[in-house]
């Protein structure tokens, strides 16, 4: 039986994604910070919330930072949230803070004067919003095109390729709700709370070889 690993920093839903996956047949799955557990799953998760200088702070702590980048590389990964904020080169959230970089661009705030067609936008983004598949990837499959999935965020992802950018969101704007590279895989959306297409997604995730 396959192994998946959630990486636990101190960050993140971690049971909620791990019943998740678990629900779906991923097989066993490890909430864990042991980096020799993480090096020897088949797949890896990486949530997380909060705020991204606490999570960095942590990450780089742990070194987890340098094992995201090694593991990332040679199976499927899959990153949620703020753990998708974090693979990203900086967010401007606390003034700054240089994250992972596994992915280029920015992570941008919403800003406190978000209009939609003359109305005012609450920040944060929370709720359920559609997400335009802007490339067919398998953690697709079964998945409608403009399927609604659930967000919590202030801060969108401003994606330095569009090439990567695999699904797209609108709040007020434009950002980039998913990003694929090779074996890394990552959504703005929490889709262990955006029931039956964000289970979908999971389960492909537990059948993807990684290779797209």
């Amino acid at each position: 039986m396959q192994t998946v690993a959630v990486i636990d920093y101190g960050m993140g839903n971690l049971h909620s994604v791990a019943k998740a996956l678990e629900h779906v047949g991923a097989g066993r799955v490890h909430i864990t910070s042991d980096a020799q557990v993480i090096r020897e799953a088949d797949r890896v998760v990486f949530p997380g919330v909060g705020a991204i200088r606490d999570c960095m702070a942590e990450i780089r702590r742990l070194g987890f930072d340098t094992l995201v980048r090694e593991v990332s590389q040679d199976r499927p990964f899959l990153g949620i949230c703020v753990g998708m904020q974090a693979l990203m080169e900086r967010s401007e959230e606390n003034g700054g803070v240089d994250c992972i970089g596994l992915f280029p661009g920015q992570v941008r705030f919403f800003g406190k004067d978000l209009v939609e067609d003359g109305e005012p936008l609450k920040v944060p983004h929370m709720g359920w919003n559609e997400v335009a598949q802007s490339i067919d990837h398998p953690l697709w499959h079964n998945i409608p095109d403009r399927g609604r999935f659930y967000f919590v965020h202030s801060y969108y992802i401003e994606a330095g390729n569009p090439k990567q950018v695999v699904g797209r969101g609108h709040y007020g704007k434009d950002f980039a709700a998913a990003l694929a590279d090779g074996s890394r895989f990552a959504v703005q959306f929490h889709p262990e709370k955006s029931h039956t297409h964000g289970l979908q997604l999971l389960q492909n995730f537990a059948a993807w070889d990684g290779r797209w």
